[in-house]
């Protein structure tokens, strides 16, 4: 069943560079995991919404990026899509810390009227200021369930130590009091078995659910500081460590023409 309220999730994410080096590291992390429907309550649990605070959650930052109700929005993309996911949809995304976030994915979980996951909308940024989404359902309209591999074809340009290429292959754990992610892109093939060598990237994101409230609120600031600064100053150092290996740089190219990949 879906987490039926706004919450938190405390866990760390891990991510590992197989070839031409090894370059692995993992960090603590939280995020909201925010039940669409109830997210006019995060004001009286301490995040504030579309509107500064020292937590706070932006309805601009996410989907249409122009501050319209997020929920009519990606129920449009799924009625478009032919995905019957009716029941509650969770966001899985970092909220904003003295006004500033980066979310280089967000999750967009949606669930039928019994509870069961019909898809996830993976929405993707890069540090070059776009981003692109990537939908996992089955086109036979059967329920996702956890621990099952999704496969999607890549086209986003997110590293520069990686070409547009091959593809991701995708694994979830859902339940109401953990989640878990897990993100292998292999570049040797699109959407088929893993190359001999393993996948190119690996990449785990863990949380343990936590009930939103003021006092969860106020904790974050201290127990994770300059949590969302550091996301990017992160991503600028790893790059920094696969440059100093000599990892070959690949120019950025265009984004591509269509919003979604399915």
């Amino acid at each position: 069943m879906p987490i039926d309220t706004p919450s938190l999730l405390h866990g760390e994410i891990m991510h590992r560079r197989n070839r031409p080096v090894d370059n692995t590291f993992t960090y603590r992390s939280f995020c909201l995991a925010l039940p669409l429907a109830r997210i006019g309550e995060l004001p009286r649990l301490g995040v504030a919404h579309n509107r500064p605070g020292i937590v706070s959650f932006f309805d601009s930052d996410h989907g249409p990026r122009d501050g319209t109700a997020l929920e009519p929005w990606l129920r449009r993309l799924l009625a478009a899509e032919e995905v019957h996911a009716d029941g509650e949809i969770v966001l899985y995304a970092f909220p904003r810390m003295l006004g500033y976030v980066f979310n280089p994915v967000s999750f967009w979980v949606c669930h039928d009227r019994a509870g069961s996951v019909r898809a996830v909308l993976c929405e993707v940024c890069n540090t070059f200021g776009e981003r692109h989404n990537y939908l996992l359902a089955h086109r036979e309209n059967r329920p996702l369930v956890s621990g099952e591999t999704v496969a999607c074809r890549k086209v986003f340009h997110v590293s520069p130590f990686c070409q547009i290429k091959g593809g991701y292959r995708f694994r979830f754990h859902f339940a109401s009091d953990r989640w878990l992610a897990r993100i292998d892109y292999d570049d040797a093939h699109d959407m088929g078995e893993a190359a001999d060598s393993g996948p190119l990237l690996e990449t785990s994101i863990s949380g343990i659910v936590e009930a939103l409230s003021r006092r969860a609120a106020r904790g974050l600031l201290w127990r994770y500081r300059w949590f969302t600064l550091g996301v990017i100053l992160r991503i600028h150092w790893q790059a920094a460590r696969l440059w100093a290996k000599r990892v070959r740089y690949v120019a950025k190219p265009a984004p591509p023409a269509q919003g979604t990949t399915r």
